[in-house]
């Protein structure tokens, strides 16, 4: 399976970038981002994005591919929604669009979030703007597409957040918030190692619905 991969240097991103180049079922990595990557490996390629908005200059490069995971994302907060916007809705469709276009026998998944607004109608910000990004990739013709609705994530082996706050936070309280996650509520949390794991599951699996909550994501991380 040949994979690209959007925002590989953001927590999720590095955290799915380190289970492709681990799995042998995958041939082929292009990480398409602005940041240089620090991981070096035999099958990892490096596509610099002038604009995120405008891939027809890497029409070429970004075709021949069965995924795409899609990590790229920012924290709402503080954001104006006409510039959240932006980075979650027209960068994603962006790409979605050009992709779907190019490879529409592509599997795409996009990294969402929990209690995301599947109407796009709803109060809170984040929640509709995100909905509305899942609906649109949705309604792109390719083979399959999932929206993956990941809560409390845990950092392993090292990933840090481009956040800071969230990296202050995973410092802090990480630690203690997973132990305690994982004793009395397992099911509300997914590693980077796992949600990597099941997105590359799902490439080559698939799964009944498109949008996977947490439960989900852990049932497609163990795989058929």
């Amino acid at each position: 399976m040949k994979v690209i991969i959007f925002g590989a240097t953001g927590m999720v991103g590095q955290g799915v970038l380190r289970e492709c180049l681990l799995d042998p079922r995958v041939e082929r990595v292009l990480a398409v981002g602005r940041t240089p990557l620090e991981a070096r490996h035999p099958k990892l390629q490096e596509l610099r994005a002038e604009s995120f908005l405008d891939f027809s200059g890497a029409e070429a490069e970004i075709s021949g591919y069965d995924a795409c995971f899609y990590c790229l994302g920012v924290s709402s907060a503080g954001m104006a929604e006409a510039a959240y916007r932006r980075i979650t809705y027209d960068f994603t469709l962006a790409a979605a669009q050009v992709l779907a276009r190019l490879n529409p026998g592509m599997c795409f998944q996009y990294v969402s979030g929990a209690h995301t607004d599947s109407s796009g109608s709803g109060r809170t910000m984040w929640a509709r703007v995100k909905g509305q990004t899942e609906n649109a990739i949705l309604a792109l013709p390719f083979r399959s597409a999932y929206m993956l609705r990941p809560g409390f994530i845990q950092p392993l082996h090292g990933i840090r957040s481009k956040t800071r706050l969230y990296n202050v936070i995973y410092s802090l309280a990480g630690p203690c918030l997973a132990a305690l996650m994982k004793r009395f509520a397992p099911g509300l949390m997914v590693t980077t190692d796992e949600l990597g794991r099941a997105m590359i599951n799902l490439a080559l699996e698939g799964y009944p619905q498109p949008r996977l909550e947490i439960a989900d994501l852990r049932k497609a991380c163990a795989g058929k």
